[in-house]
């Protein structure tokens, strides 16, 4: 079953600084896409509700990389001694 989406586009006017729009045209050639797309995908970042995303993410990573440095092993560490420390022709 195909699903038809039809997006309505609205078409404005805006008055930018002529460097802005020169270097937003250079970017546009250099990511080969259009001013446009440009523009859509930059008021796509502004727009969407990226803090809290961004915020979420980073507890999340937190979370994991406080969850990683706990030990799992809570048997006391036994010193080492001089000779185990320098033991280096029985390695693997």
């Amino acid at each position: 079953m195909a699903v038809l989406m039809y997006i309505q586009l609205m078409k404005t006017t805006i008055d930018l600084p002529e460097e802005m729009l020169h270097q937003a045209k250079v970017v546009a050639a250099q990511r080969k896409t259009t001013l446009k797309e440009l523009v859509m995908q930059g008021l796509t970042l502004v727009t969407e509700d990226r803090p809290d995303q961004a915020k979420r993410q980073h507890q999340d990573l937190a979370e994991r990389l406080i969850a990683g440095l706990q030990a799992n092993n809570t048997e006391p560490l036994h010193p080492l001694k001089r000779e185990e420390i320098y033991e280096r022709d029985q390695l693997p």
